[in-house]
């Protein structure tokens, strides 16, 4: 009988939800809800240590009041391994940055997307193009420096390496993940690649300026959720 009530009972679940959300199925589907264990505030974003059926995991979202033992509710996340906290001084072995954090999964939709740097090679853009259009600028490479094609043309003999490079700053975004992200370019292409983006902590660039950036040369550089990188200059700093 009590497996009867369960089997009925269940159906009747499954009906309800059909008829009252039907065409929200498929969005719900794969939603965490998790509980608060440990809150730390940062400049931007807000960190929570929660629980999940058991395990414990790092997140981290758009600032909010959040306090321990409350109940939320994400879906899309991207996973970062061994991610520095500038603001916290810490180091997270790993950290899951959600998209959408909301404590009602009725409103889970409400709340908007969490903002990552132009020109990523996502789901919309599989072929590795930059986004970002390419200017007319002609910019001879730094003293000891390389051009943008030279990196794109020969990038297994600069991976890992430092490199110095100069072009015009075409988009900024700050405060992302903790970083400054920066595009530039110098008028060279290879192969339909002109557009080059740099990670740094530096705050005085402005877009339309001309910088020679020296950093390390990522390939391949995939942070999860889509975003990938075919190169990356990490750790940038002016010259």
């Amino acid at each position: 009988m009590k497996n009867t009530f369960l089997i009925v009972t269940t159906m009747l679940a499954i009906a309800f939800t059909s008829c009252n959300s039907k065409n929200n199925q498929e969005d719900l589907n794969g939603v965490h809800k998790v509980v608060v264990k440990e809150v730390l505030q940062a400049t931007e974003y807000t960190y929570l240590n929660v629980t999940e059926e058991g395990k414990e995991q790092w997140i981290a979202a758009r600032k909010l009041e959040a306090k321990e033992g409350e109940a939320y509710y994400f879906k899309d996340f991207m996973e970062m391994t061994q991610f520095e906290s500038k603001d916290l001084e810490r180091v997270f072995e790993s950290v899951y940055f959600v998209s959408e954090l909301t404590a009602s999964i009725e409103d889970f939709k409400a709340m908007p997307k969490m903002e990552m740097p132009e020109g990523h090679v996502g789901a919309e853009n599989h072929e590795g193009k930059p986004s970002i259009q390419k200017e007319s600028v002609e910019i001879e490479a730094a003293e000891g420096g390389i051009t943008i094609a030279q990196l794109f043309e020969n990038r297994d003999k600069y991976n890992g390496e430092k490199v110095i490079i100069r072009g015009k700053v075409v988009k900024t975004n700050f405060a992302i993940m903790n970083k400054n992200w920066f595009h530039i370019q110098d008028g060279t292409s290879f192969e339909g690649k002109f557009d080059l983006t740099l990670t740094s902590i530096e705050e005085e660039v402005k877009e339309n300026d001309i910088v020679t950036f020296e950093g390390t040369v990522v390939l391949d550089k995939d942070f999860g959720y889509g975003y990938k990188y075919e190169i990356l200059i990490e750790d940038a700093v002016k010259k």
